[in-house]
This record gives C-alpha cells, structure tokens and sequence, in this order.
C-alpha cells in the first residue's frame, strides 16, 4: 500500500517499519519482525502519539498475499486493546473472499478486544448456516467471551493475578502477555484437578468458551516450567490435538508456542508431519516449534518442511526457523529495530 499524503506527519520509526511490513518483495520473516516491533507501539498504554499510525500500519498490511501475514495482523490488532482495531477486524471477518484463517483470526481479535459493538456482527456469523465452520466457531467464542468481559460474572471471578500490574480490566489472568480468547477458569478455594480440566478439555458436548477456559487453566499450571505440574498439564493438553474441532487443535498447538515446554516437542512434531491434517493446525504446530528453536533437533525438523505442499506450513516454517535463530541469539525481543532506534520492549 502507498504510503499516504499524511505520512509526512506520521513517526519515522512507524513509516520504516510499516514500508517492510506492506512490500511483497521483503522476506516473510523480516515482515514479521516489523510486525511485532509495530504491535510493540499499538499496544502502549497509555497509547502515545505512535499508536494510532502503528495501527494504521498494520491495518495497512491486509493488502498482503500472505494468509500468514494477515492472519497475525488479525491478531495483533486484537492484542492492542484500543477501539481503533475494530473496524479494521470487522471489515475482515465480514469478507467472504478473504481466506478463511484470516477471518477466524480476525472473529478471535474482536473477542479480544472485548467490545460490545462488535456482538451483533459475530452473532450474525454464528448463527449463519452457510458459514465456514472455522468461521462460526471462531465467532461463538468470541460472543461469549464479549458477554463475559461485560459481565457481573466477570467482576466476581477471582482469576489468576497479572504480572502487569497497568491492566486495570484483568485481562491478563496468567503470566503471559496475551489477551486469549477465554480466560482460565477462575480460581475457588479448591482450585480444579488436572484430570477434572482435562475432562473439561475434551468434552465436546460443553461450549467452546468453556472447553478453552480449561485449557488456559492447564496452560497456566504448566508455567513456569518447572512446576511439578508443568509435564502432566501438557500431557493433558496434548490430548486436546486429537480432537474433532481444527480450530480446538490449532489452539491447543498455540497454547504450546507459549509455553515454550519441551515436553510438547514430540506431539508438536506428530502434528507438523501429518499431512492429513489442516494447514492452520500444522503451521501453528510449526510456529509453536520454533518457540523451541533452541532445543536439540527442532531446527532439523523444521528444515524438512520447507517445501511442504501447503503455502501456509511452508511460510510458517520460515518463520519458525527465524524464531529458532533468534532463540539461540540471546535478542532481547524478536522484533525489528529501524535505523538504530529501539522499538523493543
């Protein structure tokens, strides 16, 4: 996309970043770094004079041909807890020509984000028969996850604290830096067993919402990884790639990106090489593996699916094998750093 008649009034950190981010010709990984580095300035807060135009720039990069690319732009914008994004995700989620992975990407970021003005569109998409079931799926967590944030349910709940002590709405439950499409099941005075999450896991007759909500329970009582509970929790969650729903078994494998357990490393392996399986479960299978980068035999694995029949695995593997680099580097952030100056967190 051109840059606007605007720009000149636009950061040059922003501008740098956003030129990488929107050219075809720059590699798959070098756009994603500038990704990240510009989430880094949409997600500030208190925003600054940066965060709208970082926005912009990412919104900019739906343009792309990479499904990849736009599938984490979705989610990007959904990370950054600012109004700004929605109409940007609303616009794609409603796109019928747009790829699929996208859309359910996009459904996901709006649940997110939290907003009520965006129940009406996700509803409509559930409740479409003709819908992808990704898509439907996708949009039946979101509303619920928008009703809970909205909710007196939500303010009784005693949930996990946040290490991030400047995110008044709690909407970090864990000790990680994402908003996840649920929460983790709220803590009682007798916290739930491993076996009674995983039972909850894996029982598809329960809602969505529910379902994951165990699984960022289990999630949590994998971290750090050294807790004793950390290898039975993933032995739990492992479970949940085996499940009926894609979209439940991309989750999962994006839950194990997260984690950064080595534990995952064999299921997360079975998953990248099966290719029976979809291409938005495998490739979060291969981004979650380069997580791992610097365990031993990760990067081997990977290599061997650089020419996978699937666009999407394929460029995911790029991806992952930079991840993989970066893990062993000792970066402080895998991000992009314009001209010197640091965008890093």
């Amino acid at each position: 996309m051109a840059p606007s008649a605007t720009d000149e009034c636009v950061d040059g950190t922003v501008l740098t970043l956003r030129k990488v981010l929107v050219s075809e010709s720059e590699p798959l990984a070098r756009r994603f770094r500038a990704l990240f580095s510009l989430k880094h300035l949409a997600c500030l807060q208190p925003p600054t004079e940066k965060t709208l135009p970082a926005i912009q720039a990412i919104a900019a990069g739906f343009a792309s041909q990479s499904a990849l690319l736009k599938h984490e732009l979705a989610y990007c914008l959904g990370q950054t807890r600012n109004p700004d994004s929605v109409s940007y995700l609303q616009q794609v989620v409603k796109d019928v020509e747009e790829d699929a992975m996208c859309r359910h990407e996009a459904a996901e970021a709006l649940g997110a984000l939290g907003y009520a003005e965006s129940l009406d569109i996700l509803k409509k998409l559930r409740d479409d028969e003709n819908e992808l079931e990704i898509v439907r799926e996708t949009c039946d967590i979101a509303v619920d996850r928008i009703v809970w944030e909205n909710s007196e349910e939500r303010k009784a709940e005693k949930l996990k604290p946040s290490s991030f002590a400047d995110l008044s709405n709690a909407l970090l439950c864990s000790d990680f830096t994402s908003i996840d499409p649920a929460p983790p099941m709220p803590l009682k005075a007798n916290e739930p067993s491993i076996p009674e999450l995983e039972k909850t896991l894996l029982d598809t007759k329960l809602p969505l919402f529910q379902r994951y909500r165990a699984m960022f329970g289990l999630r949590d009582l994998a971290s750090p990884p050294d807790l004793p509970t950390a290898v039975d929790a993933i032995t739990s969650l492992a479970k949940g790639l085996k499940d009926p729903s894609a979209l439940f078994r991309h989750e999962v494998a994006f839950v194990f990106g997260q984690l950064c357990h080595p534990a995952s490393i064999p299921c997360l392996t079975e998953c990248l090489g099966d290719l029976n399986e979809v291409g938005m479960v495998r490739h979060e299978a291969a981004e979650a593996l380069g997580s791992l980068g610097d365990e031993e035999g990760v990067e081997d694995t990977l290599k061997k699916f650089l020419n996978d029949p699937e666009q999407v695995v394929r460029d995911s593997v790029i991806v992952a094998l930079d991840m993989a680099e970066f893990e062993k580097s000792g970066q402080v952030e895998y991000a992009l750093v314009p001209d010197g100056n640091a965008v890093a967190a």
